[in-house]
């Protein structure tokens, strides 16, 4: 295959461009290229070819490692210097600005609308505009004055002793020294100090680091006739000082309640305080629902868990966490608690007494209390002695409780607990006051559970639910949340919605949202470098992402886009395709132009996207064995009470819209059934009515996309787990036996064979402060791992480290006379990763590439024939040709009798499939039903699927 050499190929004299010279990063055959300016330009190839390379680790890191060098001397001492890319010199790039795909946050308060910022808009837009209800009647709340708040307290509080507060901090941290000795100079004694009275006294203060909430007490008396002026005038100032807001402390009980001028309501006296962005905030703890702290769910007890099978005595063990009978604290009480009401540990707990069984679990009849429990004369000591027993439930919760010290404790305990959805805010998150504000009709957390789509309809038309004054006040905030919501849209995320949690986006999904809020920015004159933005999208919605990315290039901005996907690389201005192969065979340009130019050449890709090489489809379709999983009912997230069947012995693939519901149907049902089935896991799988056919299936194995290491030292080697093998070769070398050298000597994990510098990395981390840990070689070994001596046995004449410095293509030739290695490396190169190296860094590994390897590492383990494999769009990151790869392998494992499931979008995988599941028409609520089962020939016949008009083009 040539090798182009005509790096100006399509670009105009003096246009603007990015040049980039004498490239040697990782692959990069010291190239020279001219990029276009101000285009949308596609970096393509097969995978390994050195795309990235190009695109993120030169052009990206230079433009990083320029901005660094932007700050000043001061600022450069804490972040220290980048290392210059392996390259001779990158003239006319302007600032960069990278879009991975790594998933936006894990944090699990971050959400889409937290993340786009929608959400801040929309608190804004109910802090101005919201009207308040009272959560008691449902009125609309009104506004009081002192006269009203007065009468009102002497109807429900006559005769009773009452503290007035002025609230003057809340919430914010400080030491408040200056305002403790303002209001002690205004004659006033005493204040009230998170929750706590105390004396003003001369240079008080309170931790400037913690956060407070500060009232003064204004006066303090008891509620008859003859103290009503006094209590007007004390309301007054308190009202004064506290801005509108006063609390009232009854002295009695130590209740609070709050009095307000603002908004309260005349049937209950219940008043809300003036609404503030926070109010509605699940960050903030005054709007943060107290159950939950702002989560929506809450870990509670999960009785499966701690008496998984009734039919067992106490004594057995039926209780998971007391565990068997033993000379143990906890169940020496329990016995206590069984002699002492008389019933027997050896009954199984089904035919237990209620009351006796709620002792053991809770520590008396009603859980709300302790017991004395008395040790039988056979106790330790051999004596008789009384201690409190709280339950077995009541002790699980402390240990969990916060207050616990130990994580390893937390991790027990949790495995009897379960995530639920919190009964107090119903999964809002938000306190109960701050649902009660609306605006026209909806409170924010219904508009945060509505999918785009429908919220951007519900805004097309808000204004007439408003009047004049709340119309002027939201005009702008409602221009804002309009145009975030159409970038969203423009982009395809139209099923999402604002309450979803950034934690649970695929890595395709959150960088389209990262997409559409550099639009929503509008900066120009930016360099946008996109790591396969098409990930998880259907073909149906690839015309928004091309529209979006060419607006971004539109308003002044040059796109770099590493991609495989048709569509986009047709829509380019400007095609590099980098080859010709993967790994060293790589690194090469091999074209580069406009597309209409490329599509005449014959490179590989030149040659899928004119249609001269195509995945054939086959000529017959398996029939399966005979055998199938039935799912019925199946009803999470927005599945529509869905019934699947899964022939078994076939190829199968899911597909549809984005958001249509194949993730959870698959991933989030079937997969923690099978799992539950297999293994005993205890992930519990979404709502469903029944499954049929586990007796089919003894494996289930998922293979994602999700990172095989997160450090420097794991690699494929340890992953796939021969690098065990090759250690044990190494010391059975005549040199190691006579140095009485083990196989652990050749680990880079054990002291007496690693390098002491580097600890058996390779590399160094250097903490960057306020930037992620910088990893350089290790200057003593240079990335060999090993100490000299170690590196001194050699096996046919190579050391342990050249052999993970070797290419699995190279390794396959190597360990050919091995034959245990050999197989097992065999896999590596059979899934199309020849390329990369046996000692190859995890966190290098693309999400594809993870997912090959942990393909191949299955391969090399022996099946059952009763295996389900389960892929979710494993062609992520793949060109055509390896595409084709992938498909020989899955189809190698399905002619064993095996099953395998793909999660897909790509039209070259749903052709070849045996069984098509066809989810949609939509997203988000309008998807949800099962629209097809069958043959990729049958499904083109369908008029509702999307996915059937795309694949016509490619059977027909």
């Amino acid at each position: 295959m040539s090798i182009s050499t005509n790096t100006d190929a399509g670009l105009q004299p003096g246009e603007e461009s990015i040049e980039v010279s004498g490239a040697r990063v990782h692959n990069l055959k010291n190239i020279d290229i001219r990029i276009p300016r101000n285009q949308l330009v596609v970096i393509t190839g097969i995978s390994g070819s050195g795309k990235s390379s190009l695109a993120f680790d030169t052009i990206y890191a230079e433009g990083q490692r320029r901005y660094m060098e932007s700050f000043g001397a001061y600022a450069r001492q804490f972040i220290g210097d980048m290392e210059r890319p392996d390259v001779d010199k990158i003239t006319g790039l302007s600032p960069v600005i990278s879009i991975e795909q790594k998933t936006t946050n894990k944090n699990p308060r971050s959400t889409v609308g937290t993340v786009t910022e929608i959400y801040d808009f929309l608190r804004l837009l109910y802090a101005r505009i919201g009207e308040a209800f009272s959560y008691n009647t449902g009125k609309k709340m009104t506004k009081f004055s002192e006269e009203e708040i007065v009468d009102n307290i002497f109807k429900k509080f006559k005769n009773k002793k009452i503290s007035i507060l002025a609230p003057l901090v809340r919430g914010r941290k400080g030491h408040y020294r200056e305002l403790f000795e303002d209001i002690r100079k205004k004659g006033f004694v005493k204040v009230r100090v998170d929750g706590e009275i105390k004396d003003l006294a001369a240079k008080m203060q309170v931790d400037r680091y913690k956060i407070h909430d500060i009232e003064v007490v204004v006066d303090r008396l008891a509620v008859t006739e003859d103290m009503r002026v006094r209590l007007g005038q004390s309301i007054q100032k308190a009202l004064q000082m506290g801005k509108d807001l006063l609390f009232l402390l009854l002295n009695d009980d130590n209740k609070v309640l709050q009095y307000s001028k603002q908004l309260m309501c005349e049937d209950t006296g219940i008043s809300y305080e003036e609404p503030s962005p926070n109010s509605f905030s699940f960050n903030s703890p005054y709007g943060a629902c107290p159950t939950c702290k702002g989560l929506g769910s809450v870990y509670q007890i999960s009785m499966d868990a701690i008496i998984p099978d009734p039919s067992k005595s106490i004594n057995e063990g039926g209780i998971v966490p007391l565990g068997e009978e033993r000379e143990a604290y906890m169940f020496r009480q329990v016995q206590g608690i069984a002699k002492k009401n008389k019933f027997s540990l050896d009954i199984p707990i089904k035919d237990m007494p209620k009351k006796a069984l709620n002792l053991v679990l809770y520590g008396n009849e009603s859980g709300d209390a302790t017991l004395d429990v008395e040790f039988d004369e056979n106790a330790s000591l051999g004596q008789m002695y009384a201690a409190d027993y709280e339950g077995i439930i009541t002790a699980l919760k402390r240990w969990f409780s916060a207050g616990s010290n130990s994580d390893a404790l937390r991790e027990w305990v949790e495995r009897f607990m379960e995530l639920k959805t919190c009964d107090t805010c119903g999964g809002t998150r938000l306190r109960k006051e701050s649902l009660w504000f609306r605006v026209g009709e909806k409170n924010i957390a219904e508009l945060s559970a509505m999918n785009l789509n429908r919220l951007i309809d519900w805004f097309g038309g808000v204004e007439k639910k408003l009047n004049n004054k709340q119309n002027i006040i939201a005009k702008d905030i409602l221009k804002e949340i309009r145009e975030r919501l159409q970038f969203l849209s423009d982009v395809g995320l139209t099923y999402l919605t604002l309450n979803r949690p950034s934690r649970t986006l695929s890595g395709g999904e959150s960088q389209r949202i990262r997409l559409a809020t550099q639009i929503g920015s509008q900066l120009q004159g930016i360099t946008y470098i996109l790591d396969e933005p098409s990930i998880g999208l259907h073909q149906r919605d690839n015309h928004r992402l091309i529209e979006a990315l060419k607006n971004l290039r539109d308003i002044g901005n040059s796109v770099l886009v590493v991609e495989h996907d048709k569509d986009i690389m047709l829509a380019a201005d400007y095609l590099v395709d980098i080859g010709p192969k993967a790994g060293f065979h790589g690194g090469h340009i091999v074209a580069q132009g406009r597309p209409p130019a490329l599509l005449k050449l014959n490179t590989l890709t030149a040659e899928y996207l004119n249609g001269h090489r195509k995945i054939e489809v086959p000529a017959e379709r398996r029939k399966g064995n005979g055998k199938y999983l039935e799912l019925k009912g199946a009803k999470g997230n927005n599945l529509k009470n869905v019934d699947a069947k899964f022939p078994l012995g076939r190829l199968i693939v899911v597909s549809g819209v984005s958001g249509s519901g194949k993730s959870t149907l698959i991933n989030e049902t079937l997969y923690p059934i099978l799992s539950k089935h297999a293994y005993g896991s205890r992930v519990t799988p979404l709502e469903f009515k029944s499954i049929k056919g586990l007796e089919n299936i003894d494996k289930v194995i998922e293979i994602d996309q999700s990172p095989i290491g997160r450090t420097p030292r794991s690699n494929p080697a340890t992953y796939c787990g021969f690098f065990t093998d090759i250690r044990t070769l190494f010391a059975s070398v005549p040199e190691a036996k006579i140095r009485g050298y083990n196989a652990g000597r050749f680990s880079f994990n054990v002291k007496s064979g690693r390098c002491d510098v580097c600890e058996g990395g390779g590399m160094r981390v250097i903490e960057m402060n306020f930037l992620p840990d910088v990893y350089v070689h290790c200057e003593k070994c240079n990335g060999r791992r090993y100490n000299r001596e170690t590196l001194e046995i050699r096996y046919k004449g190579k050391s342990i480290s050249d052999v993970l410095d070797m290419t699995v293509d190279e390794a396959v030739e190597f360990f050919q006379a091995v034959p245990y290695l050999y197989r097992k490396i065999k896999v590596l190169q059979d899934v199309g990763l020849g390329y990369i190296t046996l000692g190859q860094s995890a966190v290098t590994l693309s999400g594809g590439e993870a997912q090959r390897v942990k393909l191949g590492t299955e391969l090399g383990k022996k099946d059952t024939g009763k295996t389900f494999y389960i892929l979710d769009e494993p062609t992520t990151g793949l060109h055509f040709e390896d595409i084709r790869h992938l498909l020989d392998v899955l189809n190698k494992l399905v002619d064993r009798g095996n099953t395998v499931l793909v999660i897909e979008h790509n039209l070259d995988v749903i052709k070849v499939a045996d069984h098509i599941i066809d989810l949609g028409p939509e997203g988000g609520d309008g998807g949800g039903r099962i629209l097809f089962e069958g043959t990729p020939e049958e499904l083109i016949k369908n008029k509702e699927s999307f996915t059937a008009t795309f694949l016509k083009d490619e059977l027909l």
